[in-house]
């Protein structure tokens, strides 16, 4: 079985103030704070939190 493809995403901004739907987006990529980094699955259901934050988020190489 081949390795799924991940990346890794830092969040950069503060949630602080933020619309419910992108709160939520970076609590399901599992963002906590600024600086933080996690490490999702490449899908398109990722792909679509990190659009909708891309504002609030980076992907890291």
């Amino acid at each position: 079985m081949a390795a799924t493809k991940t990346i890794k995403v830092k969040q950069i901004r503060s949630s602080a103030g933020r619309v419910k739907a992108h709160k939520s987006s970076l609590r399901g990529l599992g963002l906590r704070r600024i600086n933080h980094v996690v490490e999702v699955e490449d899908t398109p259901s990722t792909r679509g939190m990190i659009n909708t934050v891309h504002y609030l988020v980076t992907i890291v190489e």
